[in-house]
């Protein structure tokens, strides 16, 4: 409902996808896929960029047998020649992007005891590092007017038991993207939040999260990916810089 609202409101003027260059990092994930195929059959240029090549190109072979036009690359977050190759690329290839969608992310859900030192490195460096590298990286090959996604989570904005590391790479990102929204107000590339409550993804499969939950209470990832294409949608002179959206029932059990 507040996905067809932002829509509409703005029908007069909102922004159309058509050809537009959507770099997704982190393409391979569920909600990075789920937007992936809902902006290419608005007709946007997908590139679908994860360290699975080989999972990134079956979904950029499904998205063009269904009449889109998309593209695979394999990155690692946290190599800077990886994260400029990537760029590089896709400047080459397509052009400068129109919305960078960073989608990548790792989770960790336990006590703060039972937290190895190599794990907790691990989600510093992809959430926060990785972040960083991929938008300071790709900021030189943005158009006027892009747009850069971000997704903190409820645990980027709420804490919660157990959270600690993963909260903490969350907050970060929110902390980085305010401060890049206010650094770069003039530059005309807007940011936005996406404060995500539990999603139906591989997520809750890892087994460093160590959380019990019950998936088909959750958001889908469809639901995100048309939330994205709402925020998408509104006008160049407008923008969307948080959003917290939330599954309408419990998720624990």
């Amino acid at each position: 409902m507040f996905s067809f609202y932002l829509v509409t409101i703005h029908q007069e003027n909102q922004r159309t996808l058509k050809d537009k260059i959507i770099l997704i990092v982190g393409g391979t994930g569920g909600i990075g896929s789920a937007i992936a195929r809902n902006l290419s059959k608005q007709g946007a240029k997908i590139v679908i960029a994860g360290r699975n090549r080989t999972k990134a190109e079956e979904i950029a072979k499904e998205l063009n047998a269904d009449g889109g036009d998309a593209y695979a690359i394999d990155v690692d977050v946290t190599n800077p020649t990886s994260v400029v190759n990537l760029a590089n690329q896709v400047k080459d290839g397509l052009g400068k992007v129109d919305v960078l969608v960073n989608a990548f992310g790792q989770g960790i859900i336990q006590s703060i005891g039972d937290i190895k030192p190599e794990a907790a490195k691990e989600i510093i460096d992809v959430n926060v590092f990785g972040t960083f590298l991929v938008t300071q990286t790709l900021l030189p090959f943005l158009n006027e007017n892009a747009n850069v996604l971000m997704f903190p989570g409820t645990m980027g904005k709420f804490v919660m038991k157990n959270s600690s590391i993963y909260s903490a790479s969350k907050f970060a990102i929110q902390g980085f993207t305010k401060a890049l929204t206010e650094e770069l107000k003039r530059e005309k590339v807007k940011f936005t939040l996406f404060y995500l409550g539990g999603v139906n993804t591989a997520f809750w499969d890892d087994e460093r999260v160590q959380m019990r939950v019950k998936k088909e209470a959750m958001l889908s990832p469809e639901s995100v990916a048309n939330t994205v294409a709402a925020t998408l949608a509104l006008p160049d002179n407008s923008a969307l810089n948080e959003i917290v959206l939330q599954p309408e029932s419990h998720q624990l059990v």
